[in-house]
């Protein structure tokens, strides 16, 4: 409660202690959570994985012994979302050129924006398969594609390099997509620039397939292979599986007007996902403090908030989110599909490695910025917790899903560590009388938040979700990492930033920035990766339905 503060801070954490449960049995639970969470046996918690499925039953068993009510899909505490998983090759890709049968890896690979199918027709050369009004440049200009395989070198009329006059025309998929718009039945890439390197063959779910077969040439045999003329049979077999993965949702319900969400990711890794770091052989990554530390706090919190008469000024709804470490897939999911409206969400905190508070005793409280009440943050003395804070309501975690709704939402986080990401990410390493004083901590915290009613939202200045070495400028949005369709979706925009200038909107799909065609999120990030600031460039969006077109200042 707020008078709480009118009493000496000191006495704060004696008299919340007399309503909750001791100390050493919340530790004990804490530890078995974690241990359990980030065993072998669960395999790293791969969202859409037995790993994943394993942590979650065991979440919804929690929820259940506190007596949660369930609040996922169907009266149960699940709430099941798809996405697509990597692809991988299938058993029947095959590649003859004439009469030469070549073979798969060795000779020929598929590139990973491929499209499944046959592409049975003859070879006719295109240069660099570029056209570029702008500099008065046209590959295609004498040469009419349809209905032949076109024969792509993957140079650039200047070479590749960072300086090329032609950096905007480099990517690969845009140029076989420009073949298939001018009515190609395949693709297939060669090298003929020794300065030149190889293109990427690794699939990614987040790389859209063009639509027809595009195959890329190993090595020097393109001398004997890519004449026009020859007759061409590529098969290409990709596929790319849907997964499921799930959150779970359970409320403690007081019959309260507004309600406040406690969230955590249970995903990890697996075996070394995408975003590992670990440069060894195979290894589980066990993500003990990454998350398996915010969801032991997380049911800690239901345990005690259950018993709290002091919190008793709102419902609280408790979500453990999948496919976090993927692009917040999970958290992204339930806003935009939630089991109870959004109207009626006072605030959320979101509680990501929470594991490794160290001597210093220094807490990140990141999204400060999201509500004026925030401020309670720097008054609340537990456990000689000090807070250090941001303001932004964008990070690399769940708060932001919920930030993006107009929801007040903070960040708990006790610091990076060199086992981030890696396989030694792991219990013996997790100091859970750290863990304890953030348990604490929060639970001040939401007891100095009862007498506020609803949290007032504000949106924060600084958003930029593209701060990386390679881009030298910003659209100023955020994307939706769970949009499948071809281009790249607009979760969020910033004030003042250049997607708000040109006048763009939530819920706009970008299909073409400069001359680049957006088919994707990584042809997304490689087109803004040409442009410096100062630039202006046309943008095609589609906004419900319809072509919209614009021009971006960055």
């Amino acid at each position: 409660m707020k008078n709480l503060l009118l009493l000496p801070l000191a006495l704060v954490p004696s008299m919340l202690a007399a309503q909750l449960r001791p100390d050493a049995d919340v530790l004990d639970q804490m530890r078995y959570d974690v241990q359990y969470l980030a065993s072998d046996l669960l395999e790293g918690r791969e969202a859409g994985t037995p790993g994943e499925k394993l942590a979650v039953d065991y979440i919804a068993g929690k929820f259940g012994s506190i007596g949660l009510m369930p609040y996922g899909d169907s009266a149960t505490y699940i709430q099941s979302f798809t996405f697509s998983a990597d692809p991988v090759l299938g058993p029947n890709n095959s590649l003859q050129i004439g009469r030469a049968k070549l073979k798969l890896e060795e000779q020929f690979v598929v590139l990973p924006f491929s499209g499944n199918g046959v592409a049975r027709a003859k070879v006719k050369k295109v240069g660099f398969g570029i056209q570029a009004p702008d500099l008065k440049y046209d590959d295609y200009s004498d040469e009419d594609v349809k209905g032949w395989v076109a024969a792509i070198a993957i140079g650039s009329p200047d070479g590749i390099h960072p300086h090329s006059k032609y950096l905007a025309y480099h990517d690969l998929s845009a140029r076989a997509a420009k073949a298939a718009e001018l009515g190609a039945v395949g693709v297939v890439f060669y090298n003929e620039d020794k300065d030149v390197e190889e293109p990427t063959l690794s699939f990614n779910a987040k790389v859209k397939a063009i639509g027809i077969p595009v195959f890329y040439l190993k090595g020097d045999s393109y001398h004997e292979h890519i004449i026009t003329g020859n007759p061409f049979v590529g098969h290409v077999d990709v596929q790319r599986p849907q997964r499921t993965a799930y959150n779970v949702v359970g409320l403690l319900d007081r019959g309260k007007e507004n309600v406040v969400v406690i969230g955590a990711h249970l995903d990890h890794l697996g075996y070394g996902d995408e975003g590992s770091l670990h440069r060894g052989e195979k290894a589980i990554h066990n993500g003990a403090d990454d998350n398996a530390s915010g969801i032991a706090v997380m049911l800690a919190l239901a345990a005690d908030l259950a018993e709290m008469d002091q919190a008793n000024a709102n419902d609280y709804l408790f979500i453990a989110f999948s496919g976090e470490e993927k692009g917040l897939y999970g958290s992204n999911h339930w806003t935009k599909h939630p089991t109870l409206p959004i109207s009626t969400l006072n605030y959320m905190i979101n509680l990501d490695m929470v594991g490794r508070l160290d001597s210093s005793n220094v807490i990140g409280v990141n999204g400060v910025g999201t509500s004026p009440a925030w401020a309670e943050v720097d008054r609340v003395l537990i456990g000689g917790l000090k807070a250090k804070t941001t303001t932004s309501g964008i990070g690399p975690s769940d708060h932001t899903s919920f930030y993006l709704q107009g929801v007040p939402a903070i960040h708990f986080f006790t610091g990076t560590h060199a086992d981030y990401h890696k396989p030694s990410d792991d219990v013996e390493k997790i100091n859970f009388p750290g863990m304890l004083n953030v348990t604490r901590y929060i639970e001040s915290l939401i007891t100095t938040l009862n007498d506020d009613g609803k949290l007032a939202f504000t949106k924060t200045e600084e958003v930029n979700t593209e701060n990386t070495p390679r881009f030298k400028v910003t659209l100023g949005v955020v994307p939706d990492y769970l949009y499948d369709g071809k281009g790249m979706r607009i979760d969020g925009i910033t004030d003042g930033k250049p997607a708000a200038a040109a006048g763009l909107k939530v819920g706009d799909v970008v299909v073409k920035l400069g001359t680049i065609e957006v088919t994707d999120m990584m042809a997304y990030m490689k087109g803004l990766a040409a442009f410096n600031k100062g630039d202006t460039a046309p943008i095609k969006v589609i906004r419900e339905g319809k072509e919209v077109e614009t021009t971006v200042t960055f």
